[in-house]
């Protein structure tokens, strides 16, 4: 049965984005393009995850494009070579955009193909307050990644921006998203809850939950990636682990990625704004420091002391 977006769509408040007659619509706290919306829905009433699936859950631009890359590396160990052909988001189609991205309810769900593995990899920029139910009626588990607010706010504009240059429309001024970040409409905003929700599942329940931060990640992603390949259940054995370990990091670094095709593609997938390209960029850590006057750097600070209460997520802030 086809969703009638009209009915659907005024169900739900709106707020004028950045974007020349774009509207985000409010829904259980937060805030989404109508399309997400409508998707999300569809996750909702159709995803049933499995007890093996793996769920990579994250706000946007914080790590996402890594995690995939690490994640399938890790888990599809025999098949790293994949990414020198295909694009992670490719590898691990994120639910609401690719799998249940449409708007024919009872279309069959494109899930990706793996002959290597028994376990599936999706991702989600859903909220927890709002996904929380479906995540919990299995023994899936979950990866969440975040990064330090500021250096997200600023990946978020030159990501957008991206999009809007593709639609030979103006860029997006940095007052504009740093007002907007801060109140929270942006996106799948606000940015602070966002991450709130999967942090505290990950402190009641570590054994389904893996939280990490991008910044500890990038400071010694050995450790961590022999971390999530242990939560995951494939931890790395054998004389040359180290070894093992090394190769999926260097496979999934973003100097690696950027030098094959497919992600310096111009092609843009039917699924995003966006070329493939669009999704590698610096990769740095504090890379606000160059964009972000020092006026902007105390807003969004005061305002992650206060949503945060005394919880210093990032060695770098």
């Amino acid at each position: 049965m086809e969703i009638q977006n009209h009915d659907f769509d005024s169900c739900f408040p709106k707020v004028k984005h950045w974007r020349e007659n774009g509207r985000y619509q409010f829904h259980q706290g937060f805030w989404f393009n109508p399309g997400h919306l409508q998707a999300t829905k569809q996750v909702l009433d159709h995803f049933k995850p499995l007890p093996n699936d793996v769920i990579l859950a994250s706000f946007p631009k914080t790590g996402t494009t890594w995690l995939k890359s690490l994640l399938y590396s890790i888990v599809n160990r025999a098949s790293t070579n994949q990414l020198v052909t295909s694009h992670p988001h490719e590898l691990v189609p994120s639910l609401e955009m690719q799998v249940y991205g449409r708007l024919v309810a009872n279309s069959p769900p494109h899930f990706p193909s793996n002959t290597s593995s028994s376990v599936s990899i999706f991702s989600t920029h859903i909220p927890f307050q709002i996904l929380g139910n479906t995540l919990n009626s299995s023994d899936c588990r979950v990866v969440y990644v975040t990064r330090n607010p500021k250096d997200t706010l600023i990946s978020l504009w030159h990501f957008a921006n991206s999009v809007y240059l593709g639609q030979k429309r103006e860029p997006q001024p940095l007052e504009d998203i740093v007002s907007k970040f801060c109140e929270g409409t942006v996106i799948f905003g606000p940015y602070f809850d966002h991450v709130l929700g999967y942090q505290k599942e990950s402190l009641e329940r570590p054994e389904k939950f893996f939280f990490i931060t991008y910044e500890e990640l990038k400071s010694d992603p050995n450790i961590h990636v022999k971390r999530l390949a242990a939560f995951l259940g494939c931890p790395f054995v054998g004389e040359d682990m180290e070894e093992q370990v090394e190769e999926v990091v260097r496979s999934c670094c973003i100097e690696t990625l950027k030098k094959h095709d497919v992600n310096n593609s111009s092609v843009v997938p039917s699924w995003t704004l966006v070329p493939y390209k669009s999704f590698y960029r610096k990769g740095q850590v504090g890379d606000h420091m160059n964009y972000l006057t020092k006026d902007m750097i105390e807003r969004i600070d005061a305002i992650t002391r206060e949503k945060f209460r005394g919880i210093n997520l990032w060695k770098e802030n």
